[in-house]
This record gives C-alpha cells, sequence and structure tokens, in this order.
C-alpha cells in the first residue's frame, strides 16, 4: 500500500495493519500495480514513480479511464492495462465486501501484453466482492465519457442547481428558508433511495398520486428540448477532450477558478440553512 507520509490516510493505513510505503517502492516490489489516485494527480505519480518499475509482463490498474482516455498517462506496450470501476465510493465498496456483498463493476481492456488481462482483471474483481453483484464489460473511453457526462450533467451539476433554484424560487416567493431546503433537497434522498431500489415507474408508485402527477405533467417544462441539446454539448465537449483539457489546464494553473466556484457554492444561502437543520438532525451519518 503507497500512501505519503503524515497525510490522514498514511495513519489510517498504519492503524488498519499496513505497512505503507512510497508508490516508487510499491510499484517496485509488486506484479500487479492499481493506481487509486484522483484524476488530476495520477499522471505525475506515474511518470514520477511508477512508469520506470512497469516490466514486462506487469499489470497496471485503474478504477476510472480519464487519464488513459484523454492520453496523460501512456504506459508501455509491454504491461497490460487494466480498468476495474466499482460503481460506488471506496468506503461503500470495503462495508459490502464485509458483509459478504458486492457493489457492481466496469471491467475494460485497454492493452491485453500478456493474453491474460481480462482474467487478471475479472480476479480483481472478484477480489473486492464486485462479482457477487455483476461485473459490465466496456471501454475506457465508454467508462471514462459516461463517468463525467453523468457527474456534469446529473448526478452533480445537475442536480445540484436544480436544488439551489428550487430553493431560490421559493425563498423568493416569501416562504422560509427553512421549508424550502426540506422540500427540494432534503427529501432528495427519499425519492433517490426509491429510484435506486425500484426505478423511476416504481418510485412514481410508491410517492402519492399527487406527487406522481406533479412529476408526469410538470417534469418536461423544466428538463426541456434545449436542456437536451445542451445536454448533448456537454457531452461533446467531454468526448473531444475539452473538458478534460480545461481540467487538467486549471490543476496546471493553480486552480483559480475551480476554487473561486467552490467558494461562490459554499456561500449560497441554502449551505448555512442546511448546516443549522442539520445540527438538529445528530442521527444523521457524519461525513
Amino acid at each position: 500500500m503507497s500512501e505519503l507520509p503524515g497525510t490522514k490516510n498514511y495513519e489510517q493505513a498504519k492503524q488498519d495493519g499496513f505497512n505503507p510505503v512510497s508508490a516508487k517502492e510499491a510499484s517496485a516490489a509488486a506484479d500487479i500495480v492499481q493506481i487509486l489516485t484522483e484524476d488530476h494527480v495520477q499522471a505525475k505519480v506515474y511518470k514520477n514513480d511508477i512508469a520506470e518499475n512497469m516490466a514486462k509482463g506487469k499489470v497496471l490498474i485503474f478504477s476510472h479511464g480519464f487519464n488513459i482516455r484523454f492520453k496523460q498517462i501512456k504506459p508501455s506496450k509491454k504491461i497490460d492495462v487494466v480498468m476495474i470501476a466499482p460503481k460506488g465510493p471506496g468506503a461503500l465498496v470495503r462495508r459490502m465486501y464485509e458483509e459478504g456483498k458486492g457493489v457492481p463493476c466496469l471491467v475494460a481492456v485497454y492493452q491485453n501484453a500478456t493474453g491474460n488481462a481480462l482474467k487478471v482483471a475479472l480476479a480483481y474483481a472478484k477480489g473486492i466482492g464486485g462479482t457477487r453483484a455483476g461485473v459490465i464489460e466496456t471501454t475506457f473511453e465508454e467508462e471514462t465519457e459516461t463517468d463525467l457526462f453523468g457527474e456534469q450533467a446529473v448526478l452533480c451539476g445537475g442536480v445540484s442547481e436544480l436544488i439551489m433554484a428550487g430553493f431560490d424560487t421559493l425563498v423568493k416567493a416569501g416562504y422560509q428558508p427553512e421549508i424550502a431546503y426540506f422540500e427540494v433537497l432534503h427529501e432528495l434522498k427519499l425519492v433517490t433511495d426509491l429510484i435506486q431500489e425500484k426505478g423511476i415507474s416504481g418510485m412514481r408508485r410508491c410517492v402519492s398520486n399527487t406527487a406522481c402527477y406533479g412529476d408526469l405533467s410538470r417534469g418536461k417544462k423544466i428538463i426541456t428540448e434545449k436542456t437536451r441539446k445542451v445536454m448533448e454539448k456537454m457531452l461533446k465537449e467531454v468526448k473531444s477532450g475539452k473538458f478534460a483539457r480545461e481540467w487538467i489546464k486549471e490543476n496546471e494553473m493553480g486552480r483559480c477558478n475551480f476554487n473561486n466556484l467552490l467558494k461562490q457554492g459554499d456561500e449560497h444561502p441554502i449551505e448555512k440553512v442546511g448546516e443549522n437543520l442539520r445540527k438538529m438532525m445528530p442521527w444523521m451519518k457524519k461525513a
């Protein structure tokens, strides 16, 4: 296990009984190297600490295809390069494994130098419990492009803006911010849990008929044809590499725009209202 000395993860690894070492030491000793750092630092770590140790026949594993898809990492042709992407965060993957369950995984092969790349990838997926739930074969391109689009258009960008727009609309109309928070943010989890468990159609049959009719008759007034055209444009920017180049440059230039946008989001009134309300709900899991 490789972690940076002095970091929270380094100390946690020691507490968990591991003997963390540098990426250079770990990659030199290992036949299978798994990169789990954030996208924007992977290329640097690979170039400085890992590349020289990837001898013929070794296996390089990713959990997200960003750096391969956008050619930030260009591995030797003599090694296998695969991806196992659990469809959930690391903490969930571990918890499901400990419970004898698993998180569904995507598997992909980018290079098959040894002829055994897919077998190794599937073995890794089995090792983390993924095959208990199911494994779907994909490509680095498909996983990366759909992942980025999903984050931007729906899971993060779309949902965040929709929540704040709903909150702003209610507060501007004179409703209490606390009531607005509950209606557009807090109760969202109840709906998404139903969607995950039963699908959209199942969710509609679990909520009230009033809510269901509001969904069916008003949803397309929010997600219009114009919205769908914007989504298509966003997907084109992902596929062309425009977004990737923008994000790489943002990190190279010190993240000024990123930090400003993050600060603007932090200063939205919904954050203060939510902070106060969550203090009243001690049963909620702390991040």
